[in-house]
């Protein structure tokens, strides 16, 4: 098979002297996207989603996902959580069905797309059919007349199909809306009343909140101590806001993900006044110039580049070390939270591993 994208020596020297040692043997990553290149993609309204990580990838086959682990990771053992795309076309069923295909075909944990406006019936049925560990809804879907900024969690994610996510004891992947992000005060009500009202629902909140930059956690922090959700770093590079992550809920609550394919993206991030900013090669990505989440860099800085994957990593390796975090931490936030997470909802790792 042709390899999927160049390792260049830059990415194998990073990966060498700050990636190989740091990770454990086992990883599970908790935030993978597959789908393959449709024709009926999905339009959403404007400002709903962000446009970059189209730039990266126009599909991600589970063949691909499989492969980016073997070139990101030589020596290591990945398990995926599956789930596709919301861009990736208009008919969910549709989208959903090559999830359950490839979860059967590898013998991998797979989450559902979800729109709100199925019943309970329609949501619980799908759920069984595909064998769904949860699922992974997306403000995307709610409603056409709200307005991108005043989208609440409960708009796509409503109460009656949280009631058979609680039920099941479901896993919930959660990306949550708002410019605000973290530090929104709907957002956090809204998180903290989904795990008093549904106690049983195992929430993840996706890339720690959004809180790409250190404006974006407020007082959220401080809102979240004591609760029993679990956050992914995925698509996050942020030291500052990984250390707060940490100092708040500890490694026991911490899963790495990567979200597949995006981070196959060769950037750098930096944040200023509060904006992300990916710094890509020049022309790598086609026209960025209109995009306030991308800017080109030329030269050696544009040349020492190396994936989105070893930066995230790398971010959160920095700061385990300002943490103090052991191996057996790392371990935890790599593989065994999740593995624990998993096997609560049918799916046991450990079996997995032995047949990779």
């Amino acid at each position: 098979m042709k390899k999927l994208f160049e390792v260049k020596p830059v990415d194998e020297k990073f990966y060498r002297s700050g990636i190989r040692d740091f990770l454990p043997e086992k990883i599970i990553d908790i935030h993978t996207h597959i789908w393959k290149k449709r024709k009926d993609k999905t339009v959403y309204q404007k400002n709903r989603v962000v446009s970059w990580p189209s730039r990266v990838a126009e599909e991600n086959p589970i063949e691909h996902l499989l492969q980016s682990y073997k070139l990101f990771f030589p020596g290591k053992q990945v398990i995926p959580l599956l789930f596709n795309s919301p861009t990736a076309g208009k008919n969910l069923d549709i989208l959903n069905r090559y999830v359950i295909m490839s979860a059967k075909k590898y013998k991998l944990p797979s989450l559902m797309l979800s729109r709100p406006d199925w019943s309970e019936d329609k949501f619980s049925k799908r759920l069984a059919r595909g064998n769904f560990l949860g699922v992974k809804p997306y403000l995307s879907f709610a409603p056409g007349n709200i307005r991108a900024d005043s989208i609440c969690i409960f708009d796509f994610i409503p109460h009656h199909q949280l009631e058979i996510l609680n039920t099941g004891g479901k896993i919930l992947l959660l990306h949550i809306p708002r410019s605000g992000r973290l530090r929104d005060s709907v957002n956090l009500s809204q998180m903290l009343e989904i795990e008093r009202k549904y106690p049983k629902i195992k929430l993840i909140i996706a890339h720690v909140g959004r809180a790409y930059c250190i404006e974006d956690i407020g007082d959220a922090f401080k809102t979240l101590k004591g609760t029993r959700m679990f956050f992914d770093i995925s698509a996050n590079t942020n030291e500052t806001v990984f250390l707060r992550l940490i100092e708040t809920v500890g490694p026991e609550r911490i899963l790495f993900g990567s979200d597949l394919p995006i981070t196959r993206m060769r950037m750098r991030r930096i944040c200023e006044k509060g904006v992300y900013i990916n710094l890509v090669p020049e022309g790598l990505y086609g026209d960025v110039s209109g995009d306030k989440n991308m800017r080109e860099v030329t030269g050696k800085e544009a040349e020492n580049l190396s994936f989105f994957m070893y930066e995230e990593i790398h971010a959160f390796r920095k700061t385990s070390e300002k943490a103090g975090l052991t191996r057996r931490d790392i371990e935890k936030v790599f593989y065994s939270n999740a593995a624990r997470m998993l096997g609560d909802v049918g799916f046991i790792a450990g079996k997995r591993f032995k047949k990779l």
